[in-house]
């Protein structure tokens, strides 16, 4: 067998990518079911969150979004232009897609400010405490990171749960009736980015650990992978853990030691 990637099949079938990624999404697949199938999201859409728990949800994830081209931009940083298949795919990639995070920078104001918290409340208020995990752990894996260690952590990980659970909320009939009709698209725009059903961006992101790693990387190379895609998801779980019960810092900051230490 090569160790050179190439995808053959469709890009988004899982067939298409090695047999170490097949099995790696195999093995993190029951810790992002604990971010996709999390309680949250029928709470948002079945009841009316307490403003605290919205406040956890919008603020606590707003670092994660503001920061969000920083971290492609660290991962950009680490390309070298003819170095390599997965350098000069990860550079295109990247840069081509960089821009269009700062947009969403502002959808998710528009869609805080419509769900009663003031954008200047995550602009200038205080992160809520064990919300950073999430923050804290993408700024690590892109600044300190491998190349295809950040992409997968953000771009595969975060990118892929966020896909799925937005779709939950913005198929929710029941959620969307709790924005005023007049402002409803505006409010729900972040949301409908996220929910798109084509959306390819977590596939690209995975062809593009893939070609940087080849068709048969070192078994602690998967590993590492794996584990920085798991903390992500954990990372995750972790935040809407504290959403839906705004009380539990100390036991959010427990799990979040546990989840680095593992």
């Amino acid at each position: 067998m090569s160790a050179r990637f190439e995808r053959s099949g469709p890009l988004t079938e899982i067939a298409s990518y090695p047999q170490w990624a097949q099995d790696m999404v195999a093995e993190c697949d029951p810790v992002k079911r604990t971010v996709v199938d999390h309680e949250l999201w029928k709470v948002m859409c079945d009841s009316t969150p307490s403003r605290e728990s919205t406040a956890n949800f919008m603020i606590g994830i707003w670092p994660v979004i503001e920061r969000f081209p920083a971290y492609m931009a660290q991962s950009l940083l680490k390309t070298r232009y003819g170095r390599s298949d997965g350098d000069d795919l990860a550079r295109r990639w990247l840069v081509r897609n960089i821009r269009v995070e700062q947009n969403h920078a502002e959808y998710w104001l528009n869609w805080a400010e419509g769900a009663g918290i003031p954008r200047e409340e995550l602009l200038s208020g205080m992160v809520p405490p064990g919300t950073q995990g999430l923050a804290n752990w993408c700024e690590e894996a892109s600044s300190r990171g491998s190349l295809a260690a950040s992409i997968a952590a953000t771009n595969y990980a975060v990118e892929g749960a966020t896909g799925e659970w937005s779709r939950i909320l913005y198929d929710s009939e029941s959620y969307a009736a709790k924005f005023p009709e007049s402002t409803r698209r505006g409010s729900l725009r972040w949301l409908q980015l996220h929910a798109a059903y084509d959306d390819t961006h977590p596939w690209e992101a995975l062809e593009i650990v893939c070609t940087l790693l080849g068709n048969a990387p070192k078994a602690t190379e998967v590993a590492h992978i794996a584990e920085c895609v798991k903390r992500s998801y954990t990372s995750m779980r972790i935040l809407a853990d504290r959403c839906v019960q705004p009380s539990r810092v100390l036991e959010a900051q427990e799990g979040y030691q546990a989840a680095v230490a593992a």
